[in-house]
């Protein structure tokens, strides 16, 4: 069946990456076959959580683990959590948070927009968010403020965020953010959805929890996973029973969760690398001769082991601007769909994580044609995409 005739959809080739907008991950084959298997069958979902949870420790040495239904719910129960314990009365007083710790710190540089703010999924569990620094900075001492002076016992966690989208310089390490609240006996939660790759490095530094997204690298269906400490990953469970419920995950989503860690302890990483690495050389190699045009490779800001094709676009020389570049070729039906996070600074990224070789070729050829168009034809395009770099921007910027 090809859906995208039944639904008359528009066919993507996705050059962006592992973004929810773009629904998320292409599946992989194991993943689909469990899912599948498991869809006309009835479990007990406590019992299949307890499963799950062994896989998520085996796969990412911690105490315990659980799936929730995105890395995004994971979140708001994590620190819905960390506030109630295993307290059942708590568990159903929240969101209303009255006479249990509420605080939740925040280094300013990581109070990011991920397609909703990380502050209102906070805010979700009833926390009161404290941003401490500035926008480009927070040091020792604002941390250690937050956490020694005022109402210092109503801090219920500190919140750390690992993602592209965090300022990428000024803020206090992860580990020094550990080492800080540790002395304060205060749980740090890492929101690092994006960060299975390195979900065991994460682990190591000491966090309560962790959250990563059960898709994106992984490749299975949407879904989170929260791993760490026994205690609170039961006691994110059981907020199953209080504001847990409206973001439940499915039976598809837990076992999704479990094919795709299991696949991934299988996986021989330095060979999925040199495939990836493959695919961004031949679109370096494919534009580089392009007026105007410098090809590069940008490693994965994260650490994830991967790097991502960039075209730098010197608009003056190449007679167009990377932003309209970006928005030219997402035109037409397939949809090339570029990294245009830093596309007002004058570059693009192509992703190739999830294309195929055939669409790797098409992309290039349509940035080929795109860039080798005579100058009325890319002064036509300025005209009709200058005004939409601000919202392609945007939809770019989410994960």
């Amino acid at each position: 069946m090809d859906l995208y005739e039944k639904y008359e959809l528009t066919r993507i080739i996705n050059g962006c990456g592992k973004m929810t907008h773009l629904a998320g991950a292409a599946v992989i084959t194991p993943v689909v076959q469990q899912v599948s298997e498991a869809m006309p069958c009835f479990f007990d979902l406590d019992e299949l959580q307890e499963r799950a949870g062994k896989v998520i420790a085996e796969a990412t040495g911690a105490e315990a683990g659980c799936v929730t239904a995105s890395s995004a719910a994971g979140l708001t129960l994590s620190v819905a959590a960390a506030m109630t314990g295993p307290d059942l009365g708590r568990i159903g007083q929240l969101p209303e948070s009255t006479g249990m710790p509420d605080k939740v710190v925040l280094q300013k540089g990581h109070a990011v927009n991920f397609g909703a703010p990380i502050t209102q999924m906070i805010r979700l569990a009833g926390a009161r968010v404290v941003e401490i620094g500035s926008i480009n900075g927070s040091s020792d001492y604002h941390l250690q403020h937050a956490l020694s002076h005022g109402d210092n016992q109503a801090v219920a966690a500190v919140v750390f965020v690992v993602s592209h989208h965090t300022v990428r310089y000024g803020c206090t390490p992860l580990r020094q953010t550990v080492e800080i609240a540790h002395a304060h006996d205060v749980p740090v939660i890492v929101d690092g959805a994006a960060q299975s790759f390195n979900i065991r490095r994460i682990l190591e530094a000491g966090v309560a929890l962790a959250i990563c997204s059960g898709h994106k690298y992984l490749c299975g269906p949407t879904a989170g996973i929260v791993c760490g400490r026994e205690d609170l990953v039961r006691a994110v469970n059981l907020q199953s029973r209080g504001i847990g419920r409206p973001m439940k995950v499915g039976k598809e989503g837990i076992f999704g969760v479990m094919a795709a860690l299991e696949h991934r302890m299988s996986m021989d990483v330095t060979a999925w690398q040199a495939e990836q690495d493959r695919k961004m050389h031949r679109i370096i190699k494919c534009l580089q001769d392009l007026e105007g045009v410098t090809m590069g490779a940008d490693p994965d800001p994260n650490g994830n082991p991967f790097s991502r094709a960039r075209i730098d676009v010197d608009a003056d020389r190449a007679g167009i601007s990377a932003a309209v570049l970006s928005a030219a070729v997402a035109v037409g039906d397939p949809s090339i769909r570029l990294r245009a996070h830093h596309a007002d600074e004058g570059y693009v990224n192509v992703d190739a994580i999830e294309m195929s070789d055939e669409e790797v070729e098409l992309t290039c050829e349509r940035l080929r044609e795109v860039l080798t168009a005579s100058a009325a034809e890319k002064g036509a395009l300025e005209e009709k995409f200058g005004d939409r770099r601000a919202e392609m921007a945007r939809l770019d910027g989410l994960r």
